[in-house]
């Protein structure tokens, strides 16, 4: 097989690889299994309370956890055997997701009440953010160790689509669940799809452990992770560009109050809107399969942003159904631009002996801002109003890819071509 062939022509080239496409099913299934999980959460919450900093209070549950553990996690992960981890990671997950299962089940609930079941949701949630500490360095550190290096930017590119179909289909599937078959059958789902994760991961063979340095003192490898990302101006620039666009153009967390009580579309309306930004994303990073973004990339970073901004501020404006959801819809297209040059930043300027720190620091910036941001939306949300939050959020997006753009020449001028163009001429 001809790789620097397929590296350079063919947009397949990472599917040719039969495991990579089982990480691919798997990564789906834990994927729909979270954003699914997390909309029927968010649902049942807000409805138990009515309160938008409920809503809030579940992200900062799971980011606790999740920011507290994730430099120990990397550690952690280029020290073990991926395989073996991921495998724990997801069997905690499953035990997580049935927990919750059992907390809406009305024969198991019964008695207890309101405030118990909501206190019983947050600890589990997290138990979640102790999970996802591990899960996200792990699955970061499997993928470099299915493919060739030569592949990577192709094998992130899909990897990034496959979760942005899940993202689309799990909150789409959460808002007609609830409606058709009600909170507790929907968590059973979620349960049934981390099993089918495990069986996945099952047909995973054995990886080999990159990194040379084994029983390195936690303090000592902790700093080096540390000190890598810090002094690689490009991995810190884009990765602090993106946690703040997540962190301050949070709207998500906020849609169960736009759906029932701005736009009132009910369930069914919500799972549209929650669906819409990963529709977006998911379209734009088919397209970049065939177009590559690594030229002018940087400039392609900073626009994507930007637009994310103001799609985040139309959205709070709107007040028709259809509106918001073309908005939203945007937000992802510009979002997903941001997803695959960031994936590919990180994928080609991160040694393999370094993986799961540098991704433990990646998801401290931008996978925990998610539940940040969904912590500032609620408490700006209760203290200027849930619109007023919500543009808020958008503008100081605005305000910082502006301020980046011109005090950053050198992020402006970013190109990644001669980086991948080194990558696949490989031996």
């Amino acid at each position: 097989m001809n790789l620097k062939k397929i590296g350079k022509k063919d947009p397949y080239a990472a599917l040719r690889y039969k495991e990579f496409n089982t990480f691919l099913f798997l990564r789906f299934a834990m994927v729909f299994a979270w954003s699914m999980q997390f909309i029927v959460i968010e649902w049942q919450v807000y409805s138990i309370t009515k309160d938008a900093l409920s809503l809030g209070i579940i992200g900062l549950m799971e980011v606790i956890p999740a920011v507290s553990l994730a430099l120990f996690a990397g550690h952690i992960v280029d020290q073990k055997e991926k395989k073996g981890l991921l495998m724990k990671c997801i069997f905690g997950f499953s035990v997580i997701s049935f927990g919750l299962f059992l907390l809406t089940w009305p024969a198991v609930v019964e008695g207890y009440s309101n405030q118990v079941i909501l206190y019983s949701i947050y600890f589990l949630v997290f138990l979640g953010g102790l999970v996802r500490a591990f899960l996200g360095p792990t699955i970061f550190s499997l993928l470099s160790l299915l493919v060739p290096k030569k592949i990577y930017p192709n094998a992130a590119t899909w990897s990034s689509s496959v979760w942005q179909i899940a993202a689309v289909v799990g909150p789409a599937v959460a808002g007609f669940s609830i409606t058709l078959i009600g909170v507790h059958w929907s968590l059973c789902s979620v349960f049934a799809c981390s099993i089918m994760a495990l069986l996945a991961l099952s047909q995973i063979s054995k990886k080999p452990i990159m990194n040379p340095k084994i029983g390195e003192p936690v303090m000592q490898s902790l700093a080096e992770g540390i000190k890598f990302v810090f002094n690689n101006k490009t991995v810190l620039g884009a990765i602090t560009l993106d946690m703040v666009a997540v962190l301050f153009g949070g709207a998500v967390a906020l849609l169960p109050i736009f759906a029932q009580d701005i736009l009132k579309v009910g369930p069914e309306g919500f799972g549209f809107l929650r669906a819409a930004p990963a529709v977006g994303a998911f379209l734009t990073m088919l397209i970049t399969a065939y177009v590559p973004l690594s030229k002018n990339a940087g400039m392609k970073l900073l626009s994507a942003i930007f637009g994310f901004g103001v799609c985040i501020i139309i959205f709070g404006l709107s007040t028709l159904f259809w509106v918001s959801l073309f908005a939203l819809f945007f937000s992802g297209v510009f979002d997903g631009i941001s997803v695959v040059i960031r994936q590919t930043i990180l994928q080609i300027k991160t040694p393999d002996n370094m993986r799961g720190r540098v991704s433990a620091v990646n998801s401290m910036f931008v996978g925990s801002s998610n539940e940040l941001g969904a912590f500032e939306s609620g408490l700006t949300a209760r203290l200027m109003g849930t619109v007023t939050a919500v543009v808020f959020g958008g503008s100081m997006t605005l305000l910082v890819v502006l301020t980046t753009g011109i005090i950053s020449p050198t992020f402006r001028k970013l190109d990644l071509t001669k980086d991948i163009e080194e990558h696949e001429n490989q031996d």
